[in-house]
């Protein structure tokens, strides 16, 4: 009798400590890890156990990440680990963050496409903000093969991208990253634009292309349907373009701050002094301000713009050549008197 109750007595002492323990044990891994704010955790695909817990540890405050070592230790974690970005936030537990881990739950992060003048200024942009390596985006951006199957050219490519701020995993592939940016184009150019660009006798690359001209002649968003439906209207009527932004992307000197007679020689199909019409396409990634102002163009009969002698950024417009050269002159003589040459 006496050692039957022994028995019952040490059995109930290792299943109290076997309870206490387990219970110990989640408690241990679902105590936060105390991040003092939220923080994303960034893993690389040359990333392994090791470097996936000092990342993990940096971020803990109280370094309370014992149990994600045993964790990844009686897992295969380590055998499949999967890059991505994934937040962490004050009430994370070791538990969450692991699971998280091991099943690559990534939380989406923000990159903005900025109206860059090049698509290579896009790439370091886009590059700085995602695991997207330049040379990896840039390879597919300049293979003709690939531009000519998405419906685009190395002249029309810049205006596939909207720029403007989207939600991506950080991990996402050059491909899969042009993927989204069809299918926001596609979301940008709904009915409504289309429309508005059809009224225009316009498609949305040539849209584009003109609102990239826009962009750079003119900072002023106020000001931007006035040169808008300025250069609508020389189009209207077969009058070269004549736009001074053209010729410094033609020569691919974007500091230049006067152009001169022998700059508009330049022989370029982006030269619009030589050439009527638009150019082939855009000459920067056009602002959605940009592509606004063509759609819903100022009516008005201006055909010449020059830049306000003041400096302010704005424009003197005309609608004769006669008008167009007094203000041409008064801009002329402030240039001389700033010694810009």
């Amino acid at each position: 009798m006496q050692k039957r109750i022994l028995i019952y007595l040490i059995a109930a002492i290792l299943i109290l400590g076997t309870g206490v323990c387990f219970t110990g044990y989640m408690l241990f891994l679902t105590t936060p890890l105390c991040v003092k704010e939220p923080v994303f955790l960034y893993i690389d695909d040359n990333d392994d156990i090791d470097s996936v817990t000092i990342k993990i540890e940096k971020h803990a405050k109280n370094k309370r990440i014992n149990g994600f070592r045993i964790l990844t230790s009686i897992s295969r974690y380590e055998e499949n680990i999967h890059s991505g970005a994934y937040l962490l936030n004050a009430d994370n537990s070791t538990w969450d963050i692991f699971r998280r881990l091991q099943h690559g739950l990534q939380t989406p992060v923000k990159v903005t496409i900025p109206p860059a003048r090049t698509i290579e200024q896009l790439a370091v942009s886009v590059s700085s903000q995602l695991m997207l390596d330049k040379k990896d985006l840039l390879n597919i951006l300049n293979d003709s093969s690939y531009c000519t199957k998405i419906g685009y050219n190395r002249y029309t490519l810049p205006a596939l991208f909207i720029p403007d701020t989207y939600e991506v995993y950080w991990n996402i592939s050059a491909d899969n990253f042009i993927a989204r940016m069809q299918k926001e184009y596609k979301r940008f150019w709904n009915n409504e634009r289309m429309a508005k660009a059809k009224n225009i006798s316009l498609t949305p690359i040539e849209i584009t292309t003109l609102a990239s001209i826009v962009d750079e002649e003119t900072n002023q968003t106020s000001e931007k349907p006035v040169v808008a439906g300025l250069y609508i209207n020389r189009l209207k009527r077969g009058i070269p373009l004549q736009a001074d932004p053209t010729i410094k992307f033609a020569l691919q000197d974007f500091g230049l701050k006067r152009i001169l007679y022998k700059h508009l020689k330049a022989e370029s199909p982006y030269n619009t002094y030589l050439h009527t019409g638009l150019p082939p396409g855009p000459i920067r990634i056009a602002s959605i301000a940009g592509i606004e102002s063509v759609l819903n163009h100022a009516k008005h009969n201006y055909l010449y713009m020059c830049a306000k002698e003041d400096f302010s950024g704005f424009h003197n417009f005309a609608s004769t050549l006669g008008q167009h050269q007094a203000n041409a002159r008064r801009y002329q003589q402030a240039l001389n008197k700033r010694n810009i040459r």
